[in-house]
């Protein structure tokens, strides 16, 4: 498997492949590979070296993986320092986007709940 941005890249077309890169969509993977000059069908095993130091010298102009990471948790931090509404959503756990929450939103508030039988009281005899 080719590494690419510190990210081992599947056997898949080359254009599905670079978005397991964090911050590389589709969108951004086509654009990548239209400057790069590389078919959006080829394998991601078959390039050759100079073609991944292609692709690689084209991510470094990006904010990927662990620079966009910590951008985006500073972000989040600096929401709830200021006690903005959406810093307080973040805090509290809850969708800081206007989602309902009186149903759904089951990810956001908490894992599952699964009901607990009662005590079992033993039979008399």
């Amino acid at each position: 498997m080719p590494r690419v941005a510190g990210v081992d890249i599947p056997n898949k077309r080359i254009v599905i492949a670079l978005t397991y890169v964090f911050g590389v969509g589709l969108s951004r993977s086509k654009e990548i590979l239209k400057k790069v000059g590389i078919g959006e069908d080829v394998r991601a095993n078959t390039l050759t070296e100079e073609e991944l130091i292609k692709i690689r010298d084209c991510l470094k102009t990006y904010e990927i993986e662990g620079d966009l990471r910590r951008r985006i948790g500073l972000d989040i931090k600096r929401l709830i320092e200021v006690n903005c509404f959406r810093g307080i959503r973040h805090r509290r756990g809850l969708p800081s986007r206007g989602q309902r929450t009186k149903t759904n939103a089951r990810t956001r508030r908490s894992k599952k709940r699964v009901a607990v039988p009662g005590k079992k009281v033993a039979a008399k005899k």
